[in-house]
């Protein structure tokens, strides 16, 4: 039985009434979208103190949360490695610290020597750093200061010779480029402040060290419309500036402006309105580029800076069936990684297009890049899998030599685990890919309490990596379970297309007919599924339990999507017309609001149980979605499973909570889906 024993707090209906493309639309709690009212702050309170009620009460919580701070603790010790000359630079989690400082060393050998160390500042634990740019001879690091998990930060300038912070920040915002000038006397940069009366601006600028900020010069002006962004690329031998242009929307384009440095010199048009995917990079002087263009599972180009005609691009790395999920530079070679399923296979070729011996190929197992871009001899990348804690690489491209930079040091054998792949039906007929993993001694023996997850969207894979979610659920008895949906690309850029817009209920259909599959094959059971998902997949979720709630015993939906008559009314979200369709064009609209899982509650049904999490902070998924859907929901349940808001105000997209939250938060995830389940915590096991 639930902890919770009183009624959610009363949410006041107050329905509004509106009709679009003629069809008439009631919003019942439209109140709530209003984040700073005085009516919602108090509502969001009492919804805390409600879901508090319900979590501290959850028996063997304590015994959850030990576990989960020891496969934290040695989680991303060291993370976001660069190297500038023979410097390093990279994030690492000191002993006993909430965040990671950033940290340098003079060669692999050499000592370490923390730079900024956020833990020290005075604004409290819920403040993160990041590296934004290094100059090129390494004298200067640009790096991010975050206040909670917002998407908008400070920058400030460390000069690493004299170990001192200049007085050469820029305010809380969002900058979209920034590069240091080759002779180390400023920067180019493209910042808007958080609220700048002029929002949309997008301009480039130069910085001269020692000069007030209000006398920036103003180089180049992309325009004001607020689908616009401005990236800054520089090419250090040809002494060229690139300022890229995207526009996003329902027809993505990029423009690039060459601009010379030297005095008088004004920026040029190289290419205009690139219809799709286009990211340009300097190597060595010449200009290649990621994308989509001619190329649907996409494919690295050469473009000539004197005849930039697209006809002339020259494939580097030709496309393949397999569509390029990441790509990096180190040396004088590019490294591309390709996605079978759940599989990844790493190539490398020169930059002429030669091919070279492949560095790595694994069976269900995730290579995440973690150069910038280009890197001068060392690639860095992180492996892991379902059963392997992750490990972080260095690639010296001179010697070829691998060396280990850092890895997870968790208690977990990983022996007592296994995975397999197995293929199910969609609705429709077509064959889904599915990843299982459980313990050897339970995969196979009759139908185990389940978590099932996914993503389907954007054309993102969902590929094996070893989690603390995922560990803790596997070592309690759980089979955790990952669909290939469609709207992702594990098969390639046409498995992305056949869920995306109009198409989305695709990937909604794969991810039930998994659920389905699970029951009649005896895998699972009813009243024994539990599914969960952040951000798009927040919007997986949703569609979820609205469309069968016949099928899930429990629910986490984390970060949501899920009013999508009004979700391109705020922060950036207009920018995914591309993925969803536009609430303004009559053809998308009716494809949306068939979906849309606010739309879709009905009164008096018996929905599961739910646990909804957002915050102030996040401006990717606006948090008036989880608020109206915890209301909904609370308001149209029969069932006696509760529906539950964990609302935090620094909550946001961006994953940089303190460690001790990050703790607590993932004991609250797990505390929940294993109580709903009636799930009895089990010491850990040992081979």
């Amino acid at each position: 039985m639930s902890p919770v024993l009183e009624p959610p707090p009363f949410t006041p209906l107050e329905p509004i009434t509106e009709v679009l493309h003629g069809v008439e639309i009631t919003d019942p709690y439209r109140w709530l979208e209003d984040q700073n009212s005085p009516r919602t702050r108090k509502w969001i309170e009492e919804q805390t103190a409600y879901t508090r009620a319900y979590l501290d009460t959850i028996p063997e919580r304590d015994r959850i949360r030990k576990r989960i701070e020891e496969l934290l603790t040695g989680k991303d010790v060291i993370s976001d490695p660069r190297q500038v000359g023979a410097r390093y630079f990279f994030l690492k989690r000191l002993q006993n610290s909430e965040q990671h400082s950033i940290v340098m060393k003079e060669g692999l050998l050499g000592e370490e020597r923390i730079l900024v160390d956020p833990n020290l500042r005075a604004t409290g634990s819920s403040t993160a750093v990041s590296i934004a740019a290094a100059s090129h001879d390494g004298r200067f690091l640009a790096y991010s200061v975050r206040q909670g998990g917002t998407d908008h930060s400070a920058l400030e300038i460390l000069d690493v010779e004299k170990n001192i912070v200049l007085p050469d920040r820029l305010p809380d915002g969002f900058c979209t480029g920034l590069v240091f000038a080759p002779d180390g006397s400023g920067f180019y940069y493209s910042h808007r402040e958080a609220h700048d009366p002029r929002p949309n601006y997008k301009a480039a600028f130069w910085h001269c060290f020692g000069i007030e900020r209000s006398q920036d010069q103003e180089l180049f002006v992309a325009g004001e419309k607020p689908d616009l962004f401005l990236g800054i690329l520089d090419s250090l031998e040809t002494k060229l500036l690139a300022y890229v242009v995207y526009s996003t929307g329902k027809s993505p384009r990029t423009s690039i402006y060459l601009h010379r440095i030297e005095p008088g010199a004004v920026p040029t048009l190289l290419l205009e309105n690139v219809e799709g995917q286009f990211m340009p990079f300097f190597v060595r002087g010449q200009l290649f580029a990621y994308t989509d263009v001619g190329a649907p599972n996409f494919r690295i180009v050469r473009i000539g800076l004197t005849d930039p005609d697209p006809a002339q691009w020259r494939d580097v790395v030709p496309e393949s069936h397999q569509r390029i999920q990441q790509f990096a530079v180190a040396g004088e070679q590019i490294f591309v990684a390709r996605t079978d399923r759940f599989s990844t296979r790493v190539q490398r070729f020169d930059l002429t297009g030669g091919q070279r011996k492949g560095l790595l190929s694994s069976a269900h197992g995730t290579v995440d890049f973690l150069n910038p871009t280009y890197s001068e001899t060392d690639l860095f990348y992180r492996y892991t899998s379902m059963t392997d804690p992750s490990v972080l690489y260095g690639h010296d491209t001179r010697d070829e030599k691998e060396s280990i930079w850092d890895k997870m040091n968790v208690p977990f054998d990983s022996s007592l685990f296994m995975v397999e792949e197995v293929v199910y039906p969609s609705k429709d007929g077509t064959s889904v890919p599915l990843l299982l993993a459980a313990r050897k001694d339970l995969i196979h023996s009759g139908p185990l309490p389940t978590f099932l997850t996914g993503y389907g969207g954007f054309g993102s894979c969902v590929t094996p990596r070893f989690t603390a979610f995922a560990t803790f659920l596997m070592e309690q008895g759980f089979l955790f379970a990952v669909p290939a949906l469609r709207g992702g690309s594990e098969l390639g850029e046409q498995w992305h297309v056949a869920g995306k817009r109009n198409k989305r209920q695709n990937s909604f259909d794969d991810f039930v007919a998994a659920a389905e599959w699970l029951l009649s094959k005896g895998r699972s059971a009813p009243v024994r599924i539990a599914i969960g998902g952040g951000s798009n997949a927040g919007l997986l979720v949703g569609a979820a339990v609205t469309q069968r709630p016949d099928l899930f015993r429990a629910a986490i939906c984390l970060g949501p999507l899920l009013d999508m008559t009004r979700y391109h009314l705020f922060d950036f979200a207009a920018g995914w017309a591309e993925e969803y369709g536009s609430p303004d064009d009559e053809s998308d609209f009716h494809s949306l609001l068939a979906y849309s899982p606010y739309h879709r509650v009905e009164d008096g049904k018996d929905y599961p149980a739910i646990l909804l999490i957002s915050g102030d902070a996040d401006t990717r998924c606006n948090p008036m979605h989880a608020r109206k859907m915890a209301a909904r929901l609370q308001a149209a349940s029969c069932s006696e499973c509760p529906v539950l808001l964990d609302y935090k105000p620094s909550w946001g997209h961006t994953p940089v909570q303190p460690l001790s939250i990050k703790i607590d938060a993932l004991t609250d995830r797990l505390a929940f889906i294993c109580h709903e389940l009636g799930v009895q915590i089990e010491p850990r096991r040992s081979s």
